[in-house]
Order: structure tokens, then sequence, then C-alpha cells
């Protein structure tokens, strides 16, 4: 009773500490929805009464186009959408089959270097083989999106140059198709394969949005969908979108260099727990072997855990700016 009344009290103090944060952050997270539904309200009205038979204006449009993507939540992308996305050509069964491997491989070295139970080992093999094929795939994909993102104003230009000189938007895309860089050229392509079955250039834009899921391919699209819908000067619209995009790229630049020391020391922060244990381990192993071999110790660890996880997650929502 006495070994267990400390943990009891950990346990409690955890839990109460933990919905104290709760408690206190949680009306500061949902401030901003709050402030852009008040803002959307203020703006817009709470309703759109307008007639049947009223001509949809460019501001309607660009209202219920904001709306929709404030209101629809983005759908995750399936895994061979994700496979495709990362320019990875590789099937369903190969995928899985590379996350086999990898977790037999997982298995045989943790086996080699632990004496660890076989349960406890086969689980943590099991999570290896499914959690580094999976950043392996982010990591290939988000640089795939970063180099898109570079290279799409420049193919926006391209468009903006090609319609001042009397070429329609078709032919435009075909010369991003075949004078761009990647991924750029191969999505573009796939554009102009689009456009020769029949599609309309609002739902090859529209298909482009879908396959590249960036907010700059969005926007491009929604300009496309107004010059068609209400017509209007498509190569003042994309020179204005062309600009609005090198700047958000000049501002994520400038937050990054302003964000690095931060996300520095956060990194700092974050391994120095795991360095000082590492340390402590080599010049005082029955020490900190207490932790992991007790119960109370292994709570010890699960409740540090936590915490080390709570905080890493509140310096990475401080340091993480999105424009």
């Amino acid at each position: 009773m006495n070994a267990a009344y400390p943990l009891m009290v950990f346990v409690l103090v955890t839990f109460a500490v933990a919905g104290s944060m709760y408690a206190f952050l949680q009306p500061q997270m949902l401030r901003a929805e709050q402030l852009r539904r008040r803002t959307t309200m203020a703006l817009f009205g709470s309703s759109v009464s307008a007639a049947p038979s009223r001509k949809k204006t460019i501001e309607d449009f660009i209202r219920e186009a904001g709306e929709d993507g404030a209101n629809e939540r983005p759908k995750r992308p399936t895994l061979e959408q994700r496979l495709r996305q990362a320019e990875l050509p590789l099937s369903l069964r190969q995928y899985w089959l590379a996350s086999l491997g990898t977790g037999v491989i997982a298995l045989g070295m943790l086996m080699t270097l632990t004496a660890q139970a076989l349960p406890v080992i086969a689980i943590l093999a099991a999570a290896i083989g499914l959690l580094l094929p999976h950043l392996f795939v982010e990591r290939r994909r988000n640089a795939r999106f970063q180099r898109f993102t570079q290279e799409f104003p420049n193919a926006i230009d391209v468009v903006v140059r090609g319609v001042k000189s009397g070429l329609p938007l078709a032919d435009c895309l075909k010369i991003i198709a075949a004078e761009a860089q990647d991924p750029v050229k191969s999505e573009f392509r796939k554009a102009v394969e689009d456009q020769t079955l029949g599609m309309t250039n609002e739902e090859v834009v529209h298909r482009l949005a879908v396959r590249v899921p960036l907010p700059e391919v969005r926007f491009f699209g929604i300009v496309i969908a107004i010059q068609s819908r209400t017509g209007g000067s498509l190569s003042e619209a994309l020179g204005n979108l062309s600009r609005v995009l090198r700047e958000r790229k000049k501002m994520r630049e400038k937050i990054k260099a302003m964000s690095s020391e931060a996300k520095t020391s956060a990194g700092i922060i974050a391994a120095l727990p795991f360095a000082v244990a590492f340390f402590v381990y080599l010049t005082s192993p029955d020490y900190i072997s207490l932790l992991f071999t007790t119960t109370l110790g292994n709570m010890v660890l699960l409740g540090c855990g936590a915490w080390m996880g709570m905080g890493v997650l509140v310096m990475r929502n401080m340091i993480n700016f999105q424009i």
C-alpha cells in the first residue's frame, strides 16, 4: 500500500495538471475559429438570400470558394495517392512487402541488441516496419511538393505571356508541359492529356488541384474558374496571382530564417533529457536501471514521455507558422 501511494499521487497530479492546461489553452485555440466566423458574418452576412434568377457575381463565387475551403475538411489522401504524389513506382502490394521486410530486419536487430521479452520486441518491430516506410513516403512527397511550389510561379508567368500574345490557355498548358521543369512538367503533361479527352479548362485545373493538393494550385484553379464563368482579363488575374505566390515564397523564407533560432533551441531542449539519460547510464548504470526494472520506474518513464510529448507539441505550435 505504501509503495503504491506515491504512484497514485503521481498519476492524479499528472491528470490534474494536464486537465488544467487543457482548460486554459482550449479557449485560445478556439479564438481564431470564432474570429473567422464573426468576420465572415460581418462581411457577407449569416446566409445568402439571393433570388434564384440573380446572376452570380465574382464576389459571390469567391465567397463560396472560400467558405468551401474553410468548412470542408481536407480529405486525407489514400496510400495509393500518396505513393503517386511521392512519384514512387510502387504498387500497394510492393509497399506492404517493403514494410514487412523492414519489420523483419528490425526484429532481427532488436533480438540481437536487446534481451527484452519476445512480445515486446515484436511490437517494437511492427511499429518500426509501419513507421519507417510511411515517413519515407511523406518526406519524398513533401520534397516533391516543395519543388513544385518553387517552379509553379514560373509556369504561371508562361501562361500570362502566352495569353497576352494571343495564345489560348490550352496551348499555354502544352508549352508548360514541354518546357517546364519537373514536377511541374509531369503534372501539366497529365493536364494536357485530360484536355485531349475533351475536358474543359475548369475540369482540368480541378483535377490538377486534386493531384497536387497545394494552396497555390487551388488559387490557380479558382482564377481559371472565375474567368471561365464570369469573363475578364485572364492575363491580369494570373499576373496578380504570380506576384502573390512570389510574395508568399519570400514571406515563407523570411519566417524560416526568423524561426530557425527557436527551432534549434526547441531541438536542443527536446534532446537534452535523452542525452542526460545516456550519459548517466554510461557512468552509473545501476542508478538509472531502476527506471526500466521497476513498476514505479516504468510509470515515471511513461509520465515523463507524456509530458515531453506535450512540451514538444506546444513548442512546435509556437514556432510553426502557416501562411
